[in-house]
């Protein structure tokens, strides 16, 4: 006898959908009312799931993924992990070209979930042979049957968003948001999200969270690739040294820089006031809200969403490591009294 039971078929059907919360304590001297999109909730811990499925939902439909497959990308860890789920369930094989600045956490996590891993260095030039882009385009050419995702060049990026967290956005804020504030480094999400929002309503401000040591916030301001922009910055998933052709710069009103280390503090203060364990580029993300409202830019009818794009666990060796961050210079007596809570008993 067959029972009805409740279940989901695989993982992949709990892809989208992710909440919106209220925050509360972090925001509570700020102008507006802020809402975090919580990307966390995904089954993979990342907003790169929902480009990951959709993706190779494409590629299957126009026959491009077959049985047999090899899945090829660049990553800095996230979209990877999303792509090895992903390839899990439909039986494909994953090789992923990862930044040396992804923490050994992500490259752990990319190992376990059955993917070919390699770390290329991550200060170089992108057309450098080193490079994760180079190398992931060599894999490409020597791996019969393989398809490369190539998400900070594939439009597939953006219609993701379009498709999904914009919508999810719009019906979750009733049509009353006023501000998207989301980070930028493929620029897929707030590209496919703006998209999506300023069709129904062009009055909605799309402010990018870029990086210093990243070019995106001048050639956004200037149309110019400025090469004495670039240098080594520690945040993971946020800014470039290219300009991808995923980033739609029309739909993107402005861009602010962040700092490494304001943006680690930031996560970590998510965790402490509002129980969000979140990602480094959350924490970015947060420290971006905080200029903000320092420069003015909401009032009180203000109603800002803020995309959290990954959760916290991705980066124990990194910003939630203590030793870490003294070994950056950014620990100072203060954080560290409020960390060292844990004793010993013998």
């Amino acid at each position: 006898m067959e029972h009805k039971i409740n279940a989901y078929d695989s993982v992949l059907d709990l892809i989208g959908n992710t909440p919106l919360i209220k925050l509360n304590r972090s925001t509570a001297q700020f102008q507006g009312n802020y809402y975090a999109k919580v990307e966390a909730f995904n089954p993979g811990h990342s907003t790169k799931d929902r480009i990951a499925s959709f993706i190779i939902d494409e590629a299957e439909k126009k026959g491009i993924l077959t049985e047999g497959s090899t899945i090829i990308e660049t990553t800095s860890g996230n979209t990877g992990f999303s792509l090895a789920m992903v390839s899990i369930i439909k039986g494909y094989d994953c090789i992923l070209a990862v930044s040396s600045k992804s923490s050994p956490d992500k490259i752990d996590m990319l190992r376990s979930m059955g993917a070919k891993v390699y770390v290329c260095p991550a200060h170089v030039s992108a057309d450098d042979p080193r490079s994760y882009y180079e190398v992931a385009k060599r894999l490409h050419d020597e791996t019969k049957g393989s398809v490369y995702i190539n998400q900070y060049f594939n439009e597939l990026n953006v219609d993701a968003h379009y498709a999904s967290t914009g919508p999810e956005i719009w019906e979750q804020t009733n049509g009353h948001i006023t501000h998207l504030v989301a980070c930028s480094g493929t620029g897929g999400t707030i590209s496919g999200i703006a998209r999506y929002l300023k069709e129904k309503n062009s009055n909605i401000n799309v402010i990018g969270v870029d990086a210093f040591g990243s070019v995106l916030k001048k050639y956004h301001e200037t149309g110019k690739f400025d090469n004495k922009e670039i240098y080594p910055y520690r945040i993971e998933g946020l800014g470039k040294n290219l300009i991808p052709s995923s980033t739609d710069f029309d739909v993107i009103d402005e861009f602010i820089k962040v700092t490494d280390e304001d943006s680690a503090y930031a996560a970590r203060e998510l965790a402490r006031t509002e129980g969000i364990f979140a990602g480094y580029t959350s924490g970015a993300a947060m420290q971006a809200l905080r200029q903000l409202d320092a420069l003015g830019k909401f009032d009180n009818d203000s109603n800002i969403v803020v995309v959290f794009p990954d959760h916290g666990s991705r980066y124990m060796s990194k910003i939630y490591s203590d030793k870490w961050m003294e070994n950056q210079g950014f620990l100072g007596t203060e954080v560290m009294e409020e960390t060292q809570s844990v004793e010993f008993i013998k």
